[in-house]
């Protein structure tokens, strides 16, 4: 089994309590409502939302993928990081085992945020993956981020 990691420091004006309690702590309500067309639901599966919680994410109809599973690995609130591995699911294509994420939010001097997020590839035996296959996952996870934070800029009393 190969590995491939990538990662990536990011900055934004939302604070950073707000955001990871978006993006983080309500994700599972907040992204069906803000990109339905991409994600219809989230739901546990097992646990009660903390480490070891298995949760699946159920795409919108027309998607490239219909679902995917992830277990809940870290989570800490005070420090605002969470990492999470995706374990199952049509969004590993075969040529996965899992992939390892984490994100890290600090509260920035001009009361933004800097993050940074980490993502680990593990591949099947024999399987390399490609740098075009990373930068698509990427760019999904970036429409995700810069919908939620759209959403919190248009709306300053959510999360706050």
């Amino acid at each position: 089994m190969g590995e491939v990691t990538v990662s990536e420091e990011f900055t934004t004006n939302i604070s950073a309590p707000r955001l990871f309690k978006a993006l983080v702590l309500d994700v599972d309500n907040l992204l069906p409502k803000i990109v339905p067309q991409a994600i219809k639901s989230i739901e546990i599966v097992e646990g009660n939302g903390g480490p070891g919680t298995i949760k699946r994410m159920n795409f919108a109809e027309g998607s490239e993928f219909k679902q995917v599973k992830h277990k809940i690995d870290a989570l800490d609130e005070k420090n605002m990081s969470y990492a999470y591995t995706l374990i199952e699911g049509d969004a590993l294509m075969d040529k996965l085992e899992k992939i390892s994420y984490e994100l890290k939010l600090e509260s920035g001097p001009d009361g933004g945020t800097k993050g940074k997020t980490s993502s680990t590839y593990y591949t099947k035996p024999g399987v390399e993956i490609k740098e075009e296959e990373i930068k698509a996952g990427k760019e999904k996870a970036a429409g995700v981020f810069k919908a939620v934070e759209a959403y919190l800029l248009a709306n300053p009393e959510a999360y706050a």
